[in-house]
C-alpha cells in the first residue's frame, strides 16, 4: 500500500489488489476523518473546524432530533436481518483499533457473506460501513463486494451520494474491489398485514454506482483542502448563510450568529432569495430595508415591528358558534408500521385534548390518550366524537387537525360520515390571526408557541415537561415500546397529558386575548 493509508495497511496485508484510487500525498497533519465530518466539510470548512477544535460551542441535539438518530439506528439493525449468516464488528466506535482488527479478520473469511459495521481507514479517513456484501470474486480470484448505506429516509439525498462517495473512496482505496454502490431506504408504499413484517418491502435498494463513480476523483483534493484548513490556528472567516441549514442544521449556528444584531437580515422570514437579494445590497438588518423593495405582507410586517388589529378582526372572531371545541391532536409516525394496513411514517394519532367554552364562558374538558400497544385510532375516533357532539364550532390551530381526521374517516368507513360532519364545523384560529392580527414578538413567526406569550403574556409552555410535538412524539413511542419501568411510564403519561391540555387551553386564551385587542 502506498503511504497515506495508515495503521491499516498492516491489518489488510493480505490484499494486494491495486487501487482503484491514486490518493494525495500523505496530509502533514495527524487530524483523522470520519464520514460524518467529511460531510460536515462539505457543509462548511468552519463547521468542520469547530468540530475538531472546539466541539463544545455545539448545541446538543434535542430530544425529538436524537430520537430520529436513534430511529436511524434501529433502522440499520433491522436491515441487518436482509442479509442472513452476517457478521458484526462489535467493537465500539470509539474502539477504532478494535474494530479495523475485527473487520481485517471477517474480510480474510470466505463464508462470511456480509460485514456490518466494518471499520476501514485510509488516507486519514476512518469509516464504519453498515452492510458490506461479499457477491462474488472477479477474474483473479479477489472477492468482490457490495456496499449497501442504510437511511430512515423515503428517498435518495444528495447528501447520501456524498455519503457513499466518500465510503467507495476509502474501501477502493484499500484495494476491495466494490462492483455495487447502493442505498437502502424506507418503503413508504409497503402497506403492514399486521402478521409478518416484509423486509424486502419495508426496505427499498437503489444502485447508485453510476452517480458516485464520477466523483471519485474529486474526494482527494477536497481532503487535502480540508487538512490544509485544519492546520490554521482560527476557525475560517465564513458568514453564516443558507449553507447553515442545508443539508442539515448546523449544531454551531448559535455560535456563528452570537454577534449579529437582533434585527440581522437572516431573520427575516420567507424566501431565501429576499435575503440575498438585499445582502449583495450590503444591507444587514431588517430596519436597513428600503421602502421601496418588494416585500411579502408578512415581511412587512416585520419590517414595520409594530402591532397591528386588522379592521375585520372582531368580525371575524364573532364567526364562531358555541359550544365551543377546542381541539388538538397529539400523533407519532413509526418509521417500522406497527399496525395492520399501515405504512412507513403513516401519521397514528394516539392523544386528543378539548377544551369546551360556554357561551357564559364556563370550561370544562376532556381528554384521551392510548397508553398500550394496540392500534389507537378506532377508540380514539370514537370517543371524539362523543366528546364533540353535534354542535359548536371546533376551533383548531393551523389544518393539521383537518388531515388527521380526513385520514380516519377513510381509515374507518363505519365512522365516515360523522367524521366528515365534524371536518365541516373546523374553524381555524391561526387563519384568523394570520390575516387579521400581528404582534412584533411574533418576528414574523405564527406558530403557536411563538403567538401565545405575545398575546397571553401568563400563559406559556415554559412550566412543562414535554413543550413541542416532536418531543411528545418521541416520548410516546418511548413510552409504549421502549420503557418497562411502570413509574417511568406514568410520568410520561402525565406530561403528554398536560402538554395536549395546555394546546388546547392556549386558543381558548388566544381568542379571549384577541377579543380584548378586538375592541
Amino acid at each position: 500500500m502506498p503511504d497515506g493509508t495508515g495503521q491499516l495497511t498492516s491489518c489488510f496485508g493480505s490484499l494486494q489488489k491495486p487501487m482503484l484510487i491514486s490518493p494525495e500525498p500523505a496530509a502533514r497533519t495527524s487530524y483523522r476523518l470520519s464520514k460524518s465530518r467529511y460531510l460536515s466539510g462539505l457543509q462548511c470548512h468552519k463547521r468542520l473546524y469547530l468540530e475538531i477544535h472546539a466541539p463544545g460551542l455545539a448545541t446538543k441535539p434535542d430530544s425529538a432530533t436524537q430520537a430520529i438518530l436513534d430511529m436511524g439506528t434501529d433502522l440499520g439493525e433491522l436491515a441487518r436481518q436482509r442479509f442472513p449468516g452476517g457478521r458484526l464488528v462489535t467493537a465500539g466506535y470509539r474502539q477504532s483499533q478494535e474494530a479495523l482488527a475485527q473487520t481485517a479478520e471477517l474480510l480474510k473469511d470466505p463464508t462470511v457473506p456480509a460485514i456490518f459495521e466494518g471499520a476501514f481507514q485510509f488516507n486519514q479517513v476512518l469509516i464504519r460501513v453498515d452492510v458490506l456484501e461479499r457477491v462474488g470474486v472477479d477474474e483473479l480470484g479477489q472477492p468482490t463486494w457490495r456496499l449497501v448505506e442504510v437511511k430512515s429516509s423515503t428517498k435518495v439525498k444528495a447528501t447520501h451520494v456524498d455519503d457513499l462517495t466518500i465510503q467507495s473512496y476509502v474501501l477502493e482505496g484499500l484495494g476491495l474491489a466494490l462492483v455495487d454502490i447502493c442505498l437502502m431506504h424506507v418503503n413508504t408504499q409497503y402497506v403492514f398485514d399486521g402478521r409478518h413484517l416484509d423486509l424486502e418491502q419495508l426496505f427499498g435498494i437503489r444502485s447508485l454506482t453510476e452517480t458516485v463513480r464520477p466523483r471519485l476523483p474529486e474526494v482527494p483534493a477536497r481532503l487535502a483542502a480540508m487538512q490544509t484548513m485544519l492546520e490554521a490556528m482560527s476557525a475560517p472567516g465564513i458568514t453564516p448563510d443558507e449553507h447553515c441549514q442545508s443539508p442539515y442544521e448546523c449544531p454551531f449556528w448559535n455560535h456563528c450568529i452570537e454577534n449579529k444584531p437582533a434585527r440581522w437580515i437572516y431573520h427575516l422570514p420567507g424566501s431565501s432569495k429576499t435575503v440575498v437579494q438585499l445582502r449583495e445590497l450590503g444591507i444587514e438588518t431588517i430596519d436597513e430595508i428600503p421602502d421601496h423593495v418588494a416585500l411579502t405582507l408578512v415581511q412587512r410586517r416585520v419590517k414595520e415591528n409594530r402591532e397591528w388589529v386588522g379592521e375585520g378582526l372582531r368580525s371575524a372572531l364573532e364567526t364562531i358558534v358555541y359550544p365551543v371545541h377546542h381541539l388538538d391532536f397529539e400523533t407519532f409516525m413509526p418509521a417500522v408500521p406497527k399496525f395492520v394496513d399501515t405504512r412507513p411514517y403513516q401519521v397514528i394519532p394516539t392523544q386528543w385534548s378539548n377544551h369546551i367554552e360556554q357561551p357564559d364562558g364556563s370550561l370544562t374538558h376532556a381528554e384521551f390518550l392510548c397508553r398500550d400497544e394496540r392500534d389507537p385510532r378506532e377508540e380514539l375516533a370514537v370517543t371524539l366524537l362523543e366528546s364533540l357532539g353535534q354542535t359548536g364550532s371546533i376551533c383548531v390551530y393551523s389544518s393539521y387537525e383537518r388531515s388527521v381526521l380526513e385520514r380516519l374517516a377513510e381509515d374507518f368507513p363505519s365512522l365516515r360520515k360523522e367524521l366528515k360532519r365534524v371536518v365541516g364545523r373546523l374553524w381555524d384560529l391561526h387563519v384568523i390571526i394570520r390575516d387579521h392580527y400581528y404582534h412584533p414578538a411574533f418576528e414574523g413567526s405564527y406558530s403557536i408557541k411563538t403567538v401565545l406569550p405575545a398575546v397571553v403574556p401568563s400563559l406559556s409552555y415554559a412550566d412543562l415537561v414535554i413543550r413541542d410535538g416532536g418531543v411528545a412524539a418521541c416520548e410516546y413511542s418511548r413510552m409504549i415500546f421502549t420503557v418497562t419501568d411502570w413509574i417511568e411510564k406514568a410520568q410520561i403519561q402525565e406530561a403528554l397529558l398536560r402538554y395536549c391540555e395546555r394546546d388546547t387551553l392556549a386558543m381558548v386564551e388566544l381568542r379571549r386575548g384577541l377579543r380584548t385587542r378586538a375592541g
